[in-house]
């Protein structure tokens, strides 16, 4: 019995040589007492109210006792006004409000403190030159409070990602997203999915090591059958999310195409509110791609303006429509912008004239992500107008929005379009699982979906080989959350099979 736990163990300390993290490693760095001290602004930079200057580590205590003069630390978080001075000259530098933690209750898990300071330059620049001089500490690297609070398991890569991703949160739903994430539903989620592939993985290492003594109930391979394709198909579910996390994430992209003169760059500066692109009445003025971020109804979406769409010698103009159709190809959402009056009054003639301006036939098909926008509307007689809004009704027509660039009319209802495909794209971050959000998950997440199909192809022919397909699924997903370990397979063994009782 002790070779085949020790097999066991063999077998299940490999998955820690090829996980992304060393979990006896991070555990041992939580009792490393002779690693740096750190120090760094965590507030922004530039002149304010308030800066937030933090250490971290061993000789965080000792910091705060030179620069406060202090024989006793105050209770931990909670907030002192004290003096703050030099530990050299013992000029006074600021009077601020200290917060102390004691680790590893802390944001790292080790000793911190918190200088609250006067946000001037030179208050945050003495302070900081303060603390430089004290041997023991040295200026953080970038994320280095971050790493170290994942090092020392207070955050999961999701929730470390998560951090950052709302960090850099700039409209109403990336916040929304990268807080559910920072929060631990997202690495919750995979982990639990981990916590069942080490239990499966466990009874089959059960089954094959200790099935000879009688020690292993029946039906054991017949559960973790059915557990291996339950896992397959919520995997499988996750994944056909439509990318929606990722697109909100990292912005929505929304193309603007047309022919030429169609007003596609007066549309960019309307909606931008500022003169992002040329706009001239000679045709063919823009010739390259324009971008600009933007913010709609709490979705960012990266906007584009395109080259116009004709036949051309002009190589420069010829390249700028290679990548008009290119970018074209790309969008998540086409806007396909249309002078109103040069459109035929006839239904056919006018989906035959929006058509040729796809690049794909997908996107004449999947009309969810088309606007059609016809513009100068300003330009067109009453009656001219009704019939051209009777034309575009129909199943076969995406949306349409009738404006005018020139005075603003019908450009409200179009944001209002363009939200609602945004929100059938992106959906509320709120409702439902949470998303993946990174390519890196979505990478691991197929490799971990790729092993799990292979484990019942494996598992007719080899039950080694059908553990080792779990094995690989499990490493799959410790590397979304940076946990990959082997003494879980071995606690459950004991705790399911009570083996040497």
């Amino acid at each position: 019995m002790h070779k085949a736990i020790a097999r066991i163990f063999s077998r299940s300390i490999l998955t820690l040589k090829f996980g992304q993290i060393d979990i006896l490693s991070k555990r041992w760095a939580c009792h490393d007492f002779t690693r740096d001290t750190i120090f760094a602004l965590s507030s922004g930079h530039g002149k304010c109210g308030v800066a937030v200057i933090r250490t971290s580590g061993p000789a965080s205590r000792e910091a705060l006792q030179l620069l406060t003069g202090w024989q006793r630390l105050p209770a931990p978080r909670k907030v002192t006004l004290t003096p703050v001075s030099c530990p050299k000259s013992g000029e006074l530098l600021d009077k601020g409000l200290i917060v102390w933690f004691s680790g590893p209750r802390s944001f790292t898990g080790e000793d911190c403190c918190e200088y609250h300071v006067h946000g001037g330059p030179a208050v945050v620049r003495g302070v900081l030159q303060a603390l430089g001089s004290i041997p023991t500490l040295r200026p953080a690297e970038p994320g280095e409070f971050t790493k170290r609070a994942f090092q020392n398991g207070k955050l999961d890569l999701t929730e470390v990602e998560g951090l950052g991703d709302l960090i850099h949160a700039d409209t109403e739903f990336q916040r929304r997203q990268a807080l559910r994430q920072m929060s631990g539903e997202l690495g919750n989620l995979y982990q639990g999915w981990s916590r069942r592939l080490v239990k499966a993985l466990a009874h089959i290492e059960a089954f094959i090591d200790f099935s000879e003594d009688d020690n292993v109930e029946d039906g054991v391979l017949i559960a973790v059958d059915e557990q291996v394709k339950r896992l397959r198909n919520e995997l499988a579910q996750h994944l056909t999310d439509s990318r929606r996390g990722e697109r909100l994430r990292d912005g929505v992209h929304v193309v603007l195409s047309g022919a030429t003169n169609a007003g596609k760059s007066s549309l960019l500066n309307v909606i931008s509110q500022k003169p992002a692109a040329i706009v001239s009445p000679i045709p063919g003025t823009t010739r390259d791609v324009v971008e600009t971020m933007l913010n709609i109804g709490g979705y960012p979406i990266i906007l584009s303006d395109t080259a116009g769409l004709r036949a051309s010698d002009d190589p420069v103009e010829m390249e700028g429509i290679r990548r008009a159709k290119e970018r074209q190809g790309d969008a998540d959402i086409l806007v396909v912008v249309i002078d109103a009056s040069e459109v035929p009054l006839n239904k056919d003639a006018l989906l035959n004239h929006w058509q040729s301006l796809l690049c794909s036939t997908s996107q004449a098909e999947n009309l969810g992500d088309v606007i059609i926008v016809l513009n100068k509307v300003d330009l067109l007689t009453q009656s001219a107008l009704i019939s051209l809004q009777e034309l575009c009704e129909g199943p076969k027509i995406p949306p349409v929005c009738f404006l005018s660039c020139h005075t603003g009319q019908g450009v409200s209802d179009f944001l209002d379009i363009l939200q609602g495909s945004l929100e059938n794209i992106c959906g509320d971050p709120l409702e439902g699982s949470p998303s993946i959000t990174q390519m890196r998950h979505r990478l691991h997440l197929t490799s971990c979906l790729d092993a799990l199909g292979q484990y019942p192809v494996y598992r007719e022919q080899d039950l080694v080989l059908a553990a080792e397909q779990l094995r690989v699924a499990n490493r799959q997903l410790g590397s979304i959350t940076g946990k990959v370990g082997a003494e879980e397979i071995l606690d459950i063994i004991f705790r399911d099979f009570c083996i040497g009782k």
